[in-house]
């Protein structure tokens, strides 16, 4: 069984291309620890869309991948674009793949926890499909 870690706090909920050409799926990112030193960042499991390895994506692009994986998630908070959602005082929890630890400290974080995200109010799940529907076309939620 996997190893778990959830909190309350602000999700960051982004589209992301992650298998080119036309493979998106739904990022959360969100901070846990003291002053947020642990990054979070999670795909959000839609029946639509392959799971996202995250990992594998940063090793596509880069080759310090929590770096890469640090930097996706934070630059979609700080400059988010149109779509993304902001969910303040959001229940969520993650079924960890994996923890890195970056070479230094990146945009305030000491470690890196990759997995499976989900969001415990299930009616917020229409709002995370919506998230990908705009992106990439489909029907979107009422």
């Amino acid at each position: 069984m996997a190893r778990a870690i959830s909190g309350v706090g602000r999700v960051t909920v982004f589209p992301l291309l992650h298998d080119w050409p036309d493979t998106y799926g739904v990022i959360a990112y969100t901070t846990t620890g003291h002053f947020g030193v642990d990054a979070v960042v999670g795909y959000v499991p839609l029946p639509e869309v392959p799971d996202v390895r995250l990992m594998d994506v940063a090793a596509r692009h880069a080759a310090q991948t929590t770096e890469w994986v640090l930097c996706t998630g934070w630059s979609s908070r700080v400059v988010p674009k149109p779509g993304t959602l902001d969910l303040r005082d959001t229940e969520w929890s993650l079924e960890v793949d994996g923890s890195s630890t970056p070479g230094k400290v990146v945009y305030g974080h000491q470690q890196l926890h990759v997995g499976r995200m989900s969001l415990k109010d299930p009616e917020l799940m229409p709002r995370v499909r919506e998230v990908l529907h705009r992106r990439v076309g489909g029907p979107v939620s009422a």
